[in-house]
C-alpha cells in the first residue's frame, strides 16, 4: 500500500473508503434475474448477504423473525434493552421522545439496569420459535460471562461484537478473553470483529472465527472518530482483511473465513462496492433503522452511545422511508439508495456481466476522489 511522508519521520498509508472507490462493468451484462446474491456461512444458508446489526434502534425479536424470513440474519443485542427490561417498548418510546440534550444521560441510566439472564432465553426462544436463523451479539467484556447462557438457550449465529476485538488483548488487572480456547470449545460458528488490518484479522481467523467484522468506528451514529482519533476508510480495510483471508487458506490448507464489513455501508451501493472489495456480506444498521417496524421509531444509536464513562455515539435522528421489505428488496419510491438494497445489488452485478457474489469479488473498481 502506497505511503507518504506526513512530516518529518513520520508516513502514513493511503487509504480508501466506499466513496473514494467505483465499479468498472466488464464487457459482458447479464439479466438480473439470473444473478445469485445468496450467501452461506457454515450450515446456514440466506438469499441476502446481511446482517442486522445488533443494535436496539434496529434489531428486536419482532424484527429479527421479519428480517429472517426476507432471507436476511437479524442479530439481537443481547446486552441491550431487550435483556433488562421486561418491556423495552416503554424505554424505546423514551429514547425516542426525549430533547437531544439529555438523550446520553438518561441512555446511560437506561442501560445500566442489570442483564436478565432469563430474559435473553426469552428473547432468543422468540425468535427461534418463528422457525429463522437465531443470532445474537455479546461485547468481548460480557462474553465469559454470558456464553453458556446463550448457547444453551439454542442461539446459532453467536456474534462477538466491539468497536475494536482483539486477539491478543492486554491486561494486568483482569483475565482476557481467550478468543481461540473459547471459540474452539463451542458448538456454534462464531463471527468476532470490528477489525480493520490484514494482521488483525489473521489473529481472529487464527482464533477459529467463522468470520470476520471488519469495521471500526464507521457508523453512522459513531463518533469514535472525534472522541478516540481512530477511524479506518472502509474499502481499503476490507480489501486487506481480505487479502489476509487468502493468506490464511493457504496456511490452513483451505479453511475459508468470511469477510463481513461492519460501517460506511449506507446506501445501496455501498453494499456492492464492499462486495467488490472482498466482502462476503455487509452487516447493517443505519439503513434499517429507517424501516416502518424498526423499535427506535426513526431515531437510531449504538451501544457506544451509552458508554458509562466515554460515550462514542449519539442518538441520530433517521426518519423513516418504508417497511422493512421495501429497504431490503424493494419496490423503491426513491432514487438515493434508501430503499431495495438487494435488488440495487443484483443489478449492479448483473450491469458488470456478474452471476455470483464469489465472482462479483473480482470486478475491477477505480477511484475517483474528487
Amino acid at each position: 500500500m502506497n505511503e507518504i511522508e506526513i512530516g518529518p519521520g513520520k508516513r502514513a498509508r493511503i487509504a480508501y473508503s466506499f466513496d473514494d472507490i467505483a465499479i468498472v462493468p466488464s464487457r459482458r451484462t447479464r439479466d438480473p434475474e439470473e444473478v445469485s446474491i445468496s450467501w452461506q456461512i457454515d450450515a446456514y444458508k440466506f438469499d441476502l448477504p446481511f446482517l442486522a446489526a445488533p443494535m436496539d434502534s434496529v434489531v428486536s425479536p419482532e424484527t429479527a423473525i421479519a428480517i429472517g424470513k426476507l432471507g436476511g440474519v437479524g442479530v439481537l443485542n443481547l446486552e441491550g434493552l431487550w435483556t433488562r427490561h421486561e418491556n423495552p417498548r416503554i424505554q424505546l418510546g423514551e429514547i425516542a421522545s426525549m430533547p437531544q440534550e439529555q438523550a446520553i444521560r438518561r441512555m446511560q441510566e437506561l442501560y445500566s439496569a442489570p442483564i436478565i439472564p432469563e430474559l435473553i432465553k426469552q428473547r432468543i426462544s422468540e425468535i427461534r420459535s418463528a422457525g429463522v436463523t437465531v443470532a445474537g451479539a455479546l461485547s468481548p467484556q460480557r462474553t465469559a460471562e454470558l456464553h453458556k447462557v446463550v448457547v444453551d438457550a439454542g442461539v446459532d449465529l453467536f456474534v462477538i461484537r466491539g468497536t475494536t476485538v482483539s486477539a491478543e488483548h492486554v491486561a494486568t488487572k483482569n483475565a482476557a478473553l481467550n478468543l481461540k480456547k473459547f471459540i474452539y470449545e463451542l458448538d456454534v460458528p462464531v463471527i468476532v470483529g470490528g477489525c480493520a488490518t490484514g494482521t488483525g484479522a489473521l489473529h481472529l481467523m487464527r482464533a477459529g472465527a467463522a468470520g470476520v467484522l471488519v469495521g471500526f468506528g464507521g457508523g453512522a451514529a459513531h463518533t469514535t472518530r472525534t472522541v478516540l482519533g481512530i477511524a479506518v476508510p472502509m474499502a481499503s480495510a476490507v480489501a486487506e482483511v481480505a487479502s489476509a483471508r487468502r493468506d490464511y487458506m493457504d496456511e490452513s490448507g483451505g479453511r475459508y473465513v468470511h469477510v463481513i464489513a461492519d460501517g460506511s455501508v449506507g446506501r445501496s451501493g455501498d453494499i456492492a462496492k464492499a462486495i467488490a472489495c472482498g466482502a462476503d456480506a455487509v452487516m447493517m444498521g443505519s439503513p434499517l433503522s429507517r424501516a416502518i417496524e424498526a423499535p427506535g421509531k426513526g431515531w437510531h444509536w449504538g451501544s457506544e452511545a451509552h458508554h458509562a464513562e466515554l460515550p462514542r455515539g449519539d442518538r441520530v435522528h433517521v426518519g423513516t422511508v418504508g417497511t422493512l421489505e421495501e429497504i431490503l428488496t424493494g419496490p423503491s419510491r426513491t432514487a438515493d439508495g434508501s430503499m431495495n438494497l438487494f435488488g440495487a445489488l443484483r443489478r449492479g452485478m448483473a450491469t458488470s456481466g456478474y452471476s455470483d457474489l464469489k465472482e462479483f469479488q473480482k470486478v475491477e473498481v477505480v477511484i475517483h476522489r474528487a
